[in-house]
C-alpha cells in the first residue's frame, strides 16, 4: 500500500522530510509528500495545485494510506463523505506539526492503521494514541486476524459480536470445518458450514496471474482484471494473490490493482515459473522476451501452491493476459 503525506505549514514540511529520510535510511518505502502552501523542497515535497477535498478524494480512490499533517478537526471535515466501507476504506493518519502524536482515526484494524501509526510513531521518536477498544484492552481484534490470514468475513455482523465478548474478557473459541468442535464457536474458517457460529470465515480460494507490456494504463488493466473475474462470477474478495513474473512486479497498473483491492502481489523469476508443472499455451515471443513460455497460467499456479488448479486458461486483450487457478481447499 502507497503512503502519501499532506501538510500546510514549515513545521509540518520539516516533519514529513524527517520521516522520509528516516525511511530510506532503515529501507521502508517513505510516503510521497505534499504541501498546499508555502515553498516546497522539490528533492522530495510537490506543491499540491488542487484543494484539500480533491487530493483526498484521489488518495481514497487510490486506496493510499494518508498522514494528514495538521489538525483532526481539518482532516475529519475533508473526508466527509468519503469513508464507505470499515473493511475497504483507506487508513488516516492524523499527525501534528510538532511531531508529539500519531493518531488513526479511520481503518485501524483492517485498513492497517494501528500497525502504521505504531511504525510512523516509533520512526519519528512520538507517540501513538491508539483509541480502538480491543487494543486498548488488549483483546482479540477478529477483524484483524482475518485480513493477516487472508481469510474473507462472511457475515459482518459477526465483527461485532465477537469484539464484544473478547473485550468483556471472555474466551474466543475458532473452529476449522473439517474439525468441527460439540458445540457453538465464535469464529469458524470454511466454506460453508451448518455448525453454530458467531463469525464465518472463509479462505480466498483463486490466484490470478497477470501478464502486461511495460508501463500498460493503470485502468486498463483493471477493467481486463475486473472483467475476467466478473465472466467467472469471482468477486476481488475471493482473490488470494496476484501472480506475475518478477520483471513486472513494480508495474504501476499492477501496483495499482493491488492497493485499490488490498491483494498482495507474489512475483517468481523465470526459472522458477519454467517449472510449473502441468501444460500451458506456449508463446515464442514470450520466452524470447522474458524467458518463459507463459507469465500469466504458471504464475496463478506457482502463487497457489502444491494441489493447485488452473480453472480459467490464458486470456489475452491489448497486451494483457490472465489465468485463474484454485487454492487446494
Amino acid at each position: 500500500m502507497k503512503k502519501r503525506a499532506i501538510c500546510f505549514t514549515r513545521q509540518g514540511r520539516d516533519l514529513i522530510e524527517r520521516l522520509i529520510e528516516t525511511c530510506r535510511t532503515k529501507r521502508i518505502l517513505p510516503p510521497e509528500g505534499y504541501m498546499l502552501s508555502g515553498t516546497a523542497d522539490p528533492g522530495s515535497l510537490k506543491k499540491v495545485r488542487t484543494s484539500i477535498r480533491e487530493w483526498m478524494e484521489e488518495a481514497f480512490r487510490d486506496k493510499n494510506a494518508i498522514l494528514f499533517v495538521g489538525a483532526a478537526g481539518i482532516a475529519v471535515r475533508a473526508i466527509s463523505g468519503l469513508p464507505e466501507d470499515k473493511l475497504k476504506d483507506a487508513p488516516l493518519l492524523v499527525l501534528d506539526d510538532g511531531g508529539r502524536y500519531v493518531i488513526p482515526i479511520l481503518s485501524g484494524h483492517a485498513g492497517g492503521g494501528n500497525k502504521l501509526a505504531v511504525t510512523v510513531a516509533e520512526l519519528l521518536h512520538a507517540e501513538a494514541v491508539i483509541t480502538t477498544s480491543s487494543d486498548v484492552n488488549g483483546a482479540f481484534p477478529a477483524d484483524v486476524f482475518a485480513v493477516e490470514n487472508r481469510l474473507t468475513i462472511r457475515n459482518r455482523a459477526g465483527i461485532k459480536k465477537v469484539s464484544a465478548k473478547a473485550i468483556e474478557g471472555r474466551s474466543i473459541t475458532l473452529s476449522i470445518k473439517n474439525y468441527p468442535p460439540k458445540e457453538p464457536v465464535d469464529l469458524i474458517v470454511a466454506d460453508e458450514t451448518d455448525a453454530e457460529y458467531s463469525l464465518l470465515l472463509s479462505p480466498k480460494e483463486y490466484t490470478v496471474g497477470l501478464g502486461m507490456k511495460k508501463n500498460t494504463r493503470e485502468e486498463d488493466l483493471e477493467r481486463f482484471f475486473l472483467g475476467i473475474l466478473s465472466d467467472h462470477g469471482l468477486h476481488p474478495d475471493d482473490v488470494y494473490a496476484l501472480c506475475t513474473i518478477d520483471l513486472k512486479m513494480e508495474e504501476p497498473a499492477l501496483r495499482c490493482i493491488s492497493d485499490r483491492y488490498s491483494i498482495p502481489v507474489l512475483a517468481f523469476d523465470a526459472e522458477l515459473l519454467c517449472k510449473a508443472e502441468g501444460e500451458y499455451h506456449a508463446s515464442g515471443f514470450v520466452l524470447r522476451t522474458v524467458g518463459v513460455d507463459n507469465v500469466c497460467e504458471r504464475a496463478a499456479v506457482l502463487g497457489a501452491g502444491p494441489g493447485a488448479k488452473l480453472i480459467v486458461p490464458k486470456s489475452a486483450g491489448n497486451g494483457m493476459t490472465a489465468a485463474v487457478a484454485r487454492r487446494r481447499r
